[in-house]
């Protein structure tokens, strides 16, 4: 199975995509778990009938076919609901999920939730993950939703630098986490960092890349699990 997160995908973004469904259509893998932040925004599933996200809907059906796809929210994307799963042939995960796989537990997140010393978005976290704050913001209408995407998009993009560089997840959180899970392996997205950290007492976090096919730096990889243990396949 394949694990991978932190596409982005929007309409500035047609390499990333075309990528995507190029491994959806080359994998050896018979699952495909996207860990968080598959869309760049996600303003609520009636914008699923909108160009550009009914061209991914439509593609990830048709990738639903051939695979079985799993589906955890991200930051950006945390509005993905019941309607958008069905359309696009997906299941829903929780975050984190305990993953039994090839003898070995595994424990899988976005990663935000993690990165604890980030007080400031901890708390839009906390109020943006209530009820009450999705149902009023899913009763306005789409128009004002978008036009609240593209503002936060371009607030984000103007320090995302400074906050990738500034953010990480928490050692004794994910530590505690992991033993609750009785896992060793935590596998995560969200920092765009990928590495292998080491968080000892036989512990460690594996951190998938993002995924950025739009110039000539181009980067990205997905985790593989299988028999033969965790691989990082680049792409």
């Amino acid at each position: 199975m394949d694990l991978l997160s932190d596409l982005h995908l929007g309409p500035d973004t047609p390499g990333t995509l075309a990528r995507l469904e190029q491994h959806f259509a080359e994998t050896p893998a018979q699952a495909v778990l996207l860990l968080g932040d598959i869309f760049e925004v996600w303003v609520g599933d009636d914008a699923r009938h909108e160009p550009f996200e009914a061209g991914i809907v439509a593609m990830l059906h048709a990738a639903s076919r051939q695979l079985d796809l799993f589906f955890m929210s991200g930051n950006r994307d945390f509005l993905v609901g019941p309607d958008l799963l069905a359309a696009a042939g997906m299941t829903a995960l929780p975050d984190p999920t305990v993953l039994d796989a090839f003898g070995q537990r595994w424990l899988l997140a976005h990663g935000d939730a993690q990165c604890v010393a980030d007080t400031a978005y901890q708390t839009w976290r906390a109020t943006s993950r209530s009820a009450a704050w999705q149902a009023d913001f899913l009763a306005k209408p789409l128009a004002d939703r978008q036009a609240f995407g593209r503002q936060a998009r371009a607030q984000s993009r103007a320090s995302q630098a400074a906050q990738l560089m500034g953010t990480d997840l928490d050692g004794p959180t994910c530590g505690r986490l992991l033993h609750e899970a009785d896992a060793t392996t935590l596998i995560h997205g969200h920092t765009h960092r990928p590495a292998v950290h080491d968080l000892g007492d036989g512990l460690q976090r594996v951190v998938l890349s993002d995924w950025d096919l739009e110039g000539p730096s181009a980067r990205g990889d997905v985790i593989r699990l299988s028999a033969a243990g965790l691989q990082r396949v680049p792409l």
